[in-house]
């Protein structure tokens, strides 16, 4: 008997949700990950559970995190855009 395919069950989500989520923010387009690294994982949870900007950082990467920064965004806007990204992806990233 077959054990469980790690590999296949990650195709398949990929598949799915493809490699990245984007949002648009006025005219530019931004990717967040659909998949986390263990890497990733661990830095987040050594944020406080404050630092929106870190959190943010971690998932555009740095080059995304500086254009990000350029815009003029409310804790509104990133909430929705965490509530999104949580629905679509099942990262429920920002929720108590």
């Amino acid at each position: 008997m077959a054990g469980f395919d790690v590999n296949a069950a990650r195709a398949q989500r990929l598949e799915a949700l493809g490699r990245a989520w984007t949002f648009q923010l006025d005219t530019d387009t931004f990717e967040l990950p659909t998949e986390l690294s263990r890497g990733v994982a661990r830095k987040l949870r050594a944020l406080d559970d404050n630092d929106v900007d870190g959190l943010l950082q971690l998932l555009l990467g740095d080059q995304q995190f500086a254009r990000f920064e350029q815009h003029d965004v409310t804790m509104q806007d990133i909430a929705a855009i965490l509530e999104a990204y949580g629905k679509e992806t099942g990262l429920g990233l920002g929720e108590d």
